[in-house]
């Protein structure tokens, strides 16, 4: 018929096909496709190995970084993560050097009853694999603080969907999900329960699968009716009293330097790794 290609086999332009030589074609193509079919593999391998090398989400070096983070609790030592002595240099109200020293270090456990029913809901979708928490006081023993760090279960996608609906939801101000402060017998802290509670701060890290928080009182036990979320609280020059006493600056200058403390712990892990 007019127009269509030949059938196989067929006589092309009068010539007749050459014996053999379409078995000879169609073992060539063969090999052909099986050279292209051995490079695409060498080349969908090799990009994978370079998203590896680079520190691709989910490639082996972040599963190193995560593991080797996770691993902290119980492979560095308590004064790392929790120094005996914190400075916060500019950290007070006005710009004021503040220092704190630890009075105590909780037994590392669980989260159940150290982290209020409602938090711990809202932090199920990473788990809990530990929890650290140390109390500290201020240079005057007029103000307590408690940080802990949440040893999640999660990897980096669950991390960063938990941080990204903190900030939707503004989780991080609500004060129903406030942490828990750790009292300590025999100290300033002797009365830090949850009625004293005056300024918090919650942090979800996405570099590593831990959470961040710290809480803050005033040491003579007195009942706060207002608690307000350290971090907004500063941004927009609130005016109350957790603010004007410094515990806002407290609960925000020990978070600070215990995140920076971690990461800087982290990294030094992952190198071992």
């Amino acid at each position: 018929m007019p127009g269509q290609p030949p059938l196989s086999g067929a006589p092309l332009g009068g010539i007749p096909p050459i014996p053999g030589a379409a078995p000879v074609r169609r073992a060539r193509r063969i090999v052909a496709a099986a050279v292209c079919l051995v490079l695409g593999t060498g080349l969908l391998g090799g990009a994978a190995a370079g998203s590896w090398l680079t520190g691709g989400s989910a490639g082996p070096d972040s599963r190193t970084a995560y593991t080797a983070a996770r691993a902290i609790w119980h492979s560095v030592p308590v004064d790392t993560l929790f120094p005996p002595v914190i400075k916060g240099d500019g950290a007070g109200p006005g710009g004021a050097d503040r220092v704190w020293t630890r009075i105590g270090v909780a037994p590392d456990g669980g989260c159940a009853g150290a982290l209020d029913p409602l938090l711990l809901k809202v932090l199920a979708p990473v788990g809990c694999a530990r929890l650290l928490r140390a109390t500290y006081t201020d240079a005057t023993h007029t103000s307590v603080t408690t940080v802990g760090l949440v040893f999640t279960e999660a990897d980096s996608t669950a991390m960063g969907a938990l941080r990204t609906r903190f900030g939707d939801e503004s989780l991080g101000d609500r004060d129903d999900l406030m942490p828990r402060p750790y009292p300590v017998p025999g100290t300033p802290a002797a009365g830090f329960g949850d009625q004293q509670r005056a300024s918090w701060t919650v942090r979800v890290l996405t570099d590593a699968p831990v959470v961040v928080y710290s809480v803050t009182g005033f040491a003579d036990a007195r009942t706060v009716t207002d608690p307000q979320p350290a971090d907004r609280a500063l941004a927009e020059g609130a005016t109350d009293a957790p603010v004007e006493s410094g515990l806002t600056h407290d609960a925000k200058g020990i978070a600070d330097r215990v995140e920076r403390v971690l990461r800087k712990t982290a990294a030094a892990e992952t190198k071992k790794s």
